[in-house]
C-alpha cells in the first residue's frame, strides 16, 4: 500500500477524490448563491462576475447548483456501495464455512442477480417502492452485492485451509475469531479494489437515473439532472454540458485509477501446497556443456 501511495497517479487520484469529498460535504455551504433561486432577468447567461459558470434556463446559478448537487450524487453512490458491502461481504465470508448445499444455493442466487441490468432494475424498484433516490440506491446495492459476494468468497476460499488458519483452529480459536483475525485481513485488499470500482459504477448509474429524472424530485440539483437540462439548450449554451460531464468523468476516472493502483499493489499470494513443482532444468551432456564455452569465429 505504501508503495502505491508514492505513485504520482495515485496521489493525483486521491487529490481529486478528496476535493470531490470536500465538495460533497461542504458544497451547499460553499455555494455563492441559492441553487434554487430563479432570476428571469438573466436566463442562459454566460460566465461572468456575478455568475462564474453562467446561469441555466431558469436563471439559476450553475456553480451553486453544481456545488449543491455534488453531495446528493456522492451520497447516493456511497449508499448503494454500502448496501452492497453489507449484503455481499459478510455472506461471502460465511459461505466459505457453509456446507455444500447452502453454498450452492447462495451461488445460484448470486448468478441470477448478476444477470439483471442495473438501470432497468432500479427503474422497476422505483416504480414499485416510489420515486426516491434511497429506493433506487437500495436496488442498486442489491445488484452490486453479488459482485462483492463472489470476490470475497473467491479470496477467502483459498485462505480457509491455509496452514496458519488450521494452526489457529488447533489452538482453540473460534470460527468468528479466525475469520476476523486471519482471513479478513487477507481479503481486505481485494475488497478495497472492488469497492473503488463499484463506487465508479454507482456514480455512473446515479448520473444515469437522475439524467432520466428518476430518484430525485425537481428542482433538487444533481449531476445527471443538470446534464439533462443543459442538453435542451445546446444552441444557446453549447459549452454548458461540459461542466457536469467533466466532474463526473474526473471522479469516475480517479476511482478507476485508484482501483487499478490498489490491485497492482496487492502482494502475490502464496503458491498452493498442492501446486506442481517447477519443471526441472534438463541436464546436458558434457559435450554440450563444453560447446557453450567454445569461441566461435
Amino acid at each position: 500500500m505504501s508503495a502505491a501511495l508514492r505513485r504520482p497517479v495515485v496521489r493525483a487520484s486521491l487529490a481529486v477524490l478528496a476535493a470531490v469529498l470536500l465538495l460533497a460535504v461542504l458544497g451547499g455551504r460553499l455555494a455563492p448563491l441559492d441553487p434554487l433561486a430563479q432570476d428571469t432577468a438573466h436566463l442562459l447567461q454566460g460566465p461572468g462576475a456575478g455568475h462564474l459558470l453562467g446561469t441555466d434556463y431558469l436563471g439559476r446559478d450553475v456553480l451553486s447548483r453544481l456545488l449543491a448537487g455534488t453531495g446528493p450524487s456522492v451520497a447516493a453512490a456511497a449508499e448503494a456501495v454500502g448496501t452492497a458491502l453489507l449484503l455481499g461481504v459478510l455472506p461471502g465470508l460465511a459461505s466459505v464455512r457453509f456446507s455444500a448445499a447452502p453454498a450452492w444455493v447462495a451461488l445460484r442466487a448470486v448468478d441470477a442477480l448478476m444477470t439483471l441490468p442495473f438501470t432497468l432494475f432500479a427503474i422497476a424498484a422505483v416504480g414499485v417502492l416510489g420515486n426516491g433516490l434511497h429506493q433506487a440506491m437500495l436496488a442498486l446495492g442489491v445488484l452490486l452485492a453479488p459482485l462483492f459476494f463472489r470476490v470475497t468468497r473467491a479470496a477467502a476460499l483459498g485462505l480457509d485451509r491455509a496452514q496458519y488458519v488450521e494452526a489457529a483452529e488447533l489452538m482453540g480459536a473460534g470460527r468468528l475469531t479466525v475469520l476476523r483475525t486471519h482471513v479478513w485481513r487477507k481479503v481486505l485488499p481485494t475488497v478495497s479494489v472492488t469497492t473503488a470500482h463499484a463506487l465508479a459504477t454507482a456514480l455512473l448509474t446515479v448520473a444515469s437515473l437522475t439524467f432520466l429524472g428518476i430518484g430525485v424530485q425537481p428542482p433538487a440539483p444533481t449531476w445527471g439532472g443538470m446534464l439533462a437540462s443543459d442538453l435542451g439548450f445546446l444552441a444557446q449554451q453549447p459549452w454548458a454540458p461540459a461542466v457536469p460531464t467533466a466532474l463526473i468523468m474526473l471522479t469516475v476516472g480517479a476511482l478507476n485509477l485508484l482501483a487499478d493502483a490498489l490491485r497492482d499493489a496487492e502482494p502475490a499470494g502464496p503458491a498452493p501446497e498442492n501446486a506442481p513443482d517447477a519443471a526441472p532444468v534438463p541436464l546436458r551432456a558434457p559435450e554440450e556443456a563444453r560447446d557453450d564455452h567454445r569461441v566461435h569465429v
